[in-house]
């Protein structure tokens, strides 16, 4: 299977370490949501864009005993290292499936739960996306997603690299074909496919010194490197200026740090 080249931040080693680094940073968020959807065992739940490990341990653990979980990638590597990261925590009744989320080619109205999570803003037509959801969905079901809006930020003491380097930031990811704005527009892509009983809820936590998301910008920019400098937006020697004053800065423990927001949106599939 090919892979679609509309994902704004690389394929490469480091991306899917920065992935599974996610997968716990998001955890306590992630864990809300799920407590608030309240899945019960037996149920059947599926994770879109689930990468090297997504969300998978959670959902196994919400349906059990007797339950289903799907992850699904399109990405051919990240799939071998969920089934393998699958494998070592001896997840039952786990599938995973390398496919796109535009077009999994699943049945209809499979699923309890269809859940992506940061999948909707690095990629092109997320409408594609969120109306795959709704159909996989059971009448009844739910659909859920987590995604950042990344047009505030917070850094104090102000620092003029980091508004650089939120500044580079936004427009890489938003000339590549993402949407650094997505979080914001969950709720009405949802509404278009017809779905209901909605609710939105928006975090911003602080990152203490030590958490790996305290620096997520400047990790962010240096996954988008290549397709910053193909579009001239900064050269090589700046980008390793502000990476190393933004990284110093956030080094100190007196600056505070809410690199954007998350918003947590979900919704349920009418009928039931």
């Amino acid at each position: 299977m090919a892979v679609p080249a509309a994902y704004a931040l690389g394929r490469d080693p480091d991306e899917s370490a920065r992935l599974r680094r996610q997968s716990e940073e998001l955890r306590p968020e992630t864990v809300a949501l799920l407590d608030r959807i309240g899945l019960a065992p037996g149920q059947a739940a599926i994770d879109l864009g689930c990468g090297p490990s997504g969300i998978l341990d959670l959902l196994v653990a919400a349906v059990s005993p007797g339950g289903r979980v799907v992850g699904l990638d399109v990405d051919p590597r990240h799939t071998a290292l969920a089934a393998h990261h699958a494998r070592q925590l001896g997840l039952a009744g786990v599938e995973i499936v390398t496919a796109d989320a535009r077009a999994t080619g699943l049945p209809t109205a499979s699923f309890d739960l269809v859940h992506a999570r940061t999948l909707l803003a690095p990629i092109s037509n997320p409408a594609g996306v969120v109306a795959e959801m709704a159909r996989l969905a059971r009448p009844g079901g739910w659909v859920a997603s987590q995604e950042p809006d990344c047009e505030y930020s917070l850094c104090y003491p102000p620092k003029p690299a980091w508004d650089r380097l939120h500044e580079i930031f936004l427009a890489g990811f938003g000339r590549s074909g993402a949407d650094p704005l997505i979080g914001r527009r969950v709720a009405e892509l949802f509404r278009q496919v017809g779905l209901d009983d909605l609710t939105a809820v928006s975090y911003a936590p602080l990152y203490p010194p030590g958490h790996s998301r305290r620096t997520v910008l400047p990790d962010l920019v240096r996954s988008l490197r290549p397709m910053i400098l193909k579009l001239g937006l900064a050269d090589e020697r700046e980008l390793d200026e502000v990476d190393d004053e933004v990284r110093q800065h956030l080094a100190d423990p007196r600056t505070l740090v809410i690199p954007h927001l998350m918003m947590a949106v979900w919704a349920r599939k009418p009928g039931g």
